[in-house]
């Protein structure tokens, strides 16, 4: 099995010791994406929706650098830092995938690294 390190300029560094995404055979694995903003690497000012459209623009250019779009990612997990948030980054995320919706889940954590609102992770597959 090879697996490729995905990772793109218009998207932030991994924080820690991993790959903001990884490219086996025809399947995309993105790790979680949060609202930083991959030039000044602070979250993005505006509350949950800014957070939520930064987070899925890092999504955007990391599915990009492994050749995928969001048409193609089959599953998404979204972590809120308050679930109150749900409707909002919902409405976010709602811009960006169409029908056939990939498969999620949407749950509460009790804190995000770097103080995230929102934290989006994804598969997909080419």
């Amino acid at each position: 099995m090879s697996k490729i390190v995905v990772s793109s300029p218009d998207a932030p560094a991994a924080l820690g010791p991993y790959s903001a995404g990884i490219k086996t055979g025809e399947m995309v694995f993105l790790s979680g994406q949060l609202g930083l903003d991959p030039q000044t690497g602070k979250l993005a000012e505006g509350g949950v929706v800014a957070q939520a459209q930064q987070s899925l623009k890092n999504i955007e250019a990391l599915l990009a650098a492994a050749g995928a779009t969001f048409d193609n990612v089959v599953k998404t997990t979204v972590f809120l830092a308050d679930i109150a948030d749900f409707a909002a980054v919902n409405e976010v995320y709602a811009s960006k995938f169409t029908e056939p919706y990939p498969a999620r889940s949407a749950v509460q954590v009790g804190a995000l690294p770097a103080g995230g609102l929102v934290e989006i992770e994804v598969v997909a597959a080419l």
